[in-house]
């Protein structure tokens, strides 16, 4: 059974294409809300139930906060193969830095993962603040990947690492 997010029906948070902008433990700057150090943020959510969730070929969606979850998974999934030739640690944040650098497509253009998973923006304010959100979440989930997929030596964890060689939902990485 696929692990589906703790964040069900959060008032008072903004949405954007159909999506909820969770507060996150961050210190980049974005538009999502700070949320509190000790509490479990998205992020935190999408590292723990990885291993779990790559394995699942369909995904009900119980929740809004569900389709952040899938696009965390997916993100995750990239930057793994994206680490997957990198033998040390500083490699491996160049290659994330790099794939951090790159265009974060919003719904309705070219390159966004899941097209008919997301509402599409109803103005262009509406799809910087996604794009700006989806840009944020990416940088704090790759900072907290580097951490579970290398040790403290600065040696890749072979038990992360393999699963880029997973397919989530059938959807090839490029």
């Amino acid at each position: 059974m696929v692990y589906h997010s703790s964040f069900v029906d959060e008032e008072g948070i903004t949405k954007a294409c159909g999506c909820p902008l969770l507060p996150l433990k961050s210190h980049i700057k974005g538009p999502a809300p700070v949320s509190e150090q000790g509490r479990t943020d998205i992020v935190d959510e999408a590292i723990t139930f990885f291993r779990a969730n790559v394995f699942f070929r369909n995904f009900d969606i119980k929740s809004s906060a569900d389709k952040l979850l899938i696009y965390l998974t997916f993100y995750i999934n990239v930057a793994l193969k994206r680490l997957e030739g990198c033998r040390t640690l500083a490699e491996g944040t160049k290659a994330i830095i790099n794939l951090g650098l790159e265009k974060v497509p919003v719904p309705g253009e070219s390159g966004f993962p899941f097209p008919g998973l997301y509402v599409l923006p109803q103005s262009p304010q509406e799809a910087e603040l996604f794009r700006n959100y989806l840009k944020q979440i990416r940088e704090e989930t790759s900072g907290r990947l580097l951490s579970v997929a290398y040790r403290h030596n600065g040696t890749p964890n072979k038990w992360w690492l393999a699963f880029a060689k997973r397919k989530f939902m059938n959807i090839i990485v490029p």
